[in-house]
């Protein structure tokens, strides 16, 4: 699984200095690292310019995987890995708004790391999918939804360790979004 996480993760190191990657904060209990068929799972938090991202990293080796909609089969079985993806980009999105004290949204995105076959006859409706090599693509094809500085805030609020732990972490209280005490409001308007 560590192989395959670097293999996703080496497609990101093109996205350039806007986005940000942190590894994925594992931190509820043992249980949730690991699958129904025992294997370790990998995935990181992606932050730039699109949003927030939940990069949940399946490596299905050579076999032949269908996806129709909520369900994924890999060799005859059928792990909940978009349920999984869900999961972990709702503990992602719960954490970070708790921090900042606003909702911060978290896009789940399932990642399938391998050579095989990758049959698609219909994708979930919020959860994202792509190989690893379309990861990078993926990611920039939402757009631009928050400004580079916010993304760089964001990331440094979701490396704080503190951030991932049951509410131990309040950086909302003593943590300045704006420099000089301005607000949104202080912000020139610009013409259009």
């Amino acid at each position: 699984m560590e192989a395959a996480g670097a293999r996703a993760l080496g497609r990101l190191d093109q996205l350039g200095p806007a986005w940000h990657v942190i590894e994925w904060p594992r931190t509820d209990s043992i249980d949730l690292l690991r699958d129904d068929a025992g294997d370790e799972r990998a995935g990181f938090l992606v932050i730039g310019p699109s949003g927030l991202h939940a990069v949940t990293i399946v490596d299905h080796g050579r076999s032949r995987v269908l996806v129709a909609g909520e369900v994924v089969q890999i060799n005859g079985k059928r792990p909940p890995y978009v349920a999984e993806a869900r999961r972990d980009a709702k503990r992602a999105s719960k954490a970070l708004s708790e921090a900042v004290g606003l909702p911060i949204p978290v896009t789940p995105v399932l990642t399938f790391v391998g050579s095989g076959v990758i049959s698609v006859y219909g994708l979930p409706e919020d959860c994202l999918m792509a190989t690893h090599r379309e990861l990078d693509r993926l990611l920039v094809a939402a757009g631009n939804r928050i400004s580079p500085d916010t993304a760089a805030k964001l990331s440094l609020v979701a490396q704080h360790p503190g951030t991932w732990r049951n509410g131990s972490y309040r950086p909302a209280a003593d943590y300045r979004w704006y420099s000089d005490g301005a607000t949104t409001a202080d912000k020139p308007v610009g013409h259009r």
